[in-house]
């Protein structure tokens, strides 16, 4: 599914004025997004968050069973070592829980994996979701293209549902920010 600022819907589907196709999903908890909600993932914050927490307690566990259970060979750089490794998997997994698109007054703020960026409404060209696609893709008017993390395949459904939000979200914003 791809959709753009006033082109609709490539794949043919109804539903660009962000409107729901059939009942409330499992998980929506019968609350209908506004146009303006931040976009997250659902799946992959519960994976990742349910990770970091495992990770976390097992790294605690790890350096005091170390450290009292009278192991030779185990020194306080060693055990500071284990510390540091398990606190950079839990950062990596909380940056992968944290994705999120915000939209504001000015664009939208995309927080990927490895960066951030905010890019104006006026710069989006086309809202990308189609088969084959981890997440939603933006094409941008300088030729680039922005990956999109906070809306993902993973989710099923919500996730078609929200590219088509995003998508609409992008036409109402480049509507009323254009003098054309």
């Amino acid at each position: 599914m791809t959709g753009g600022p006033g082109r609709g819907q490539r794949d043919g589907s109804r539903g660009g004025d962000g409107s729901r196709d059939g009942g409330s999903a499992a998980g929506d908890a019968g609350r209908r997004p506004a146009l303006d909600d931040v976009f997250r993932p659902r799946a992959a914050r519960l994976v990742t968050g349910t990770l970091a927490v495992v990770v976390a307690l097992a790294t605690v566990l790890l350096i005091v069973l170390l450290s009292t259970t009278g192991i030779e060979g185990w020194s306080t750089a060693d055990l500071s070592g284990i510390a540091l490794v398990g606190l950079a998997i839990v950062w990596f997994l909380w940056r992968q829980a944290t994705v999120a698109a915000t939209p504001t007054a000015e664009g939208l703020r995309v927080r990927n994996l490895a960066s951030t960026r905010t890019v104006a409404w006026a710069e989006i060209v086309w809202v990308r979701f189609g088969e084959g696609r981890p997440w939603v893709q933006l094409d941008l008017d300088d030729g680039d293209t922005l990956a999109v993390m906070g809306v993902q395949r993973s989710d099923g459904e919500r996730a078609r549902r929200e590219a088509k939000r995003l998508a609409t979200l992008v036409a109402a914003r480049q509507r009323t920010g254009r003098d054309d």
